[in-house]
């Protein structure tokens, strides 16, 4: 045994350094092309569960409408929501929609119910209308754009996450 020679196999395995590097290369070559693909699927299931969100709004609006004919619309996110089972719902916790939706916050987008016209009659205040708009938390990371609609349900959108809704959502 002592007469082997160099560059005979011996009981030597295993990678080389320069082997290593390359199926390290390899690797990050198709992260780079797999990552933005990702992101882009990601966006898009956020954009859906927005417009889920909404239409699922309207709904609770037009409930807590009829519930509460006194108050008309909800003019905020927590009033619509309150946890199933502290009690009977309520106009200030109608218990009409989930916690994670009604903390105004669901799949990278944030929701907010606002430009509430009302009337007051008897001292309450009867909301007659209501702005709802889902804005991504970060434009291009979380979703590309933000979503709005009224007390007519109809739903626009703003192709570039800014404030003009003026797409039609089809």
């Amino acid at each position: 045994m002592k007469n082997l020679r160099r560059g005979q196999a011996g009981s030597e395995s295993g990678f080389t350094l320069i082997e290593l590097l390359i199926v390290m290369s390899v690797i990050l070559i198709l992260l780079t092309l797999a990552i933005p693909g990702y992101q882009k699927v990601h966006i898009k299931a956020n954009e859906t569960s927005a417009i889920s969100s909404i239409k699922n709004l309207v709904s609770a609006e037009g409930e807590y409408n009829s519930s509460y004919p006194a108050h008309g619309f909800a003019c905020s996110m927590p009033v619509l929501g309150g946890k199933t089972g502290s009690g009977n719902p309520t106009p200030e916790a109608a218990q009409i929609i989930a916690d994670d939706l009604a903390s105004g916050s669901k799949s990278g987008y944030n929701f907010v119910l606002s430009n509430c016209g009302k009337n007051t009659v008897n001292n309450t205040d009867q909301y007659t209308s209501y702005q709802l708009t889902a804005t991504p938390v970060s434009v291009g990371h979380t979703g590309y754009r933000r979503f709005c609609t009224d007390e007519n349900g109809q739903i626009r959108y703003d192709p570039k996450g800014g404030t003009n809704c003026t797409e039609l959502l089809q």
